[in-house]
């Protein structure tokens, strides 16, 4: 069974004057801001598309990480993971860093590691980054 998430979003008016608000719906998380300014210089008050990605890039490299640990045989007690997305606004987004801090019984600093690159590579956030087919629907009101 495929599980669907949907989230929306409103905007208004011109890119570099106009705001929008993005909702995530599937989960009723709420209704964020979005302006042009937040997103091209990192003013506070609104969210962006890189720090929504970067939510879900962390949440689901958590998860892999956990799964990959617990299946080698040592389920972590914890991790704790940050994702820094870059965005230039004349190249679009230019990197991602992903950093993860843990706590794991019985497991060396670079067997974590190797578990940590594998979920890296593996998590289906990272594999959509790759490439993956995006479908549209375009219409005019």
């Amino acid at each position: 069974m495929t599980a669907v998430s949907k989230a929306h979003t409103v905007w208004k008016g011109p890119l570099m004057e106009g705001s929008g608000t993005v909702s995530l719906e599937s989960s009723g998380a709420g209704t964020h801001d979005l302006t042009w300014d937040a997103r091209s210089t990192g003013a506070s008050g609104a969210t962006t598309p890189e720090e929504l990605l970067g939510a879900a890039h962390s949440a689901c490299f958590s998860m892999a990480l956990a799964n990959a640990l617990t299946a080698a045989g040592t389920p972590p007690e914890d991790l704790s993971t940050g994702a820094d997305v870059s965005f230039d606004p004349a190249k679009g987004i230019t990197g991602i860093r992903l950093y993860v801090v843990g706590r794991v019984e019985g497991l060396s600093e670079d067997d974590f590691r190797i578990e940590a690159e594998r979920a890296k590579k593996n998590c289906p956030v990272s594999q959509a980054l790759k490439g993956v087919p995006v479908e549209l629907s375009a219409s005019l009101r």
